[in-house]
């Protein structure tokens, strides 16, 4: 990418721009909101663009982006779970929730929750399949939504510099930015994958 004789950034960049940051915040929310979507390898391509970008403030803008999606969409998430909580014949929010929270992890991420309070949100961001069992627990102690907010804005921020880092490395390390996206999505692929395959090894041994 460069720049135009006046210094301002080429046309095809301010409609990457255009599209691209729209876009990404409704991937994150929608992924939030329904936990298929891989948000994180979608931030981590993001940031690859961003740092091949000429523009200013794109990466900045990239985290502003997803922070802000992931914190509504898990805000959302947590209200619907609430109201789930509240009926007498639950909700499908609700029992998607309790679907994706196993026993055992929703009984590890309720120990944490007793011991560390809202804190544990941060570190359930950035655990792979980490978010929804603490998510599960602190409705069933039936945390307000102001005090579950508190705690999942640090959260949200620590998940976006992360992916974003990740992006970051991945498109410092090739000159063209769909390898460095290629490279991104591997090792966020592999960051996802790596507590499962350790578990499963530490229960064969």
């Amino acid at each position: 990418m460069v720049l135009s004789a006046a210094g301002t950034t080429l046309p095809h960049e301010s409609t990457q721009q255009a599209v691209g940051y729209p876009t990404l915040f409704m991937l994150v929310l929608i992924g939030a909101l329904v936990p298929v979507v891989p948000t994180g390898a979608l931030v981590s391509s993001a940031a690859v663009v961003a740092f091949h970008q000429t523009a200013p403030f794109s990466l900045l803008l990239v985290f502003v982006t997803a922070s802000l999606a992931a914190f509504l969409g898990d805000i959302a998430l947590y209200w619907l779970g609430r109201r789930g909580m509240g009926s007498k014949n639950g909700s499908r929010w609700l029992e998607a929730i309790r679907r994706r929270a196993p026993e055992d992890r929703l009984a590890r991420a309720q120990e944490r929750l007793d011991d560390h309070g809202v804190t544990v949100l941060v570190l359930s961001r950035l655990v792979p399949a980490g978010r929804i069992p603490v998510m599960l627990a602190c409705l069933l102690a039936k945390m307000p939504m102001r005090r579950f907010a508190r705690g999942n804005l640090p959260a949200c921020l620590a998940w976006a510099v992360t992916y974003q880092l990740i992006g970051i490395v991945g498109g410092s390390l090739f000159s063209e930015p769909w390898e460095g996206v290629v490279a991104a999505v591997a090792l966020t692929l592999v960051i996802s994958v790596a507590p499962g395959v350790w578990r499963r090894v530490r229960s064969a041994g």
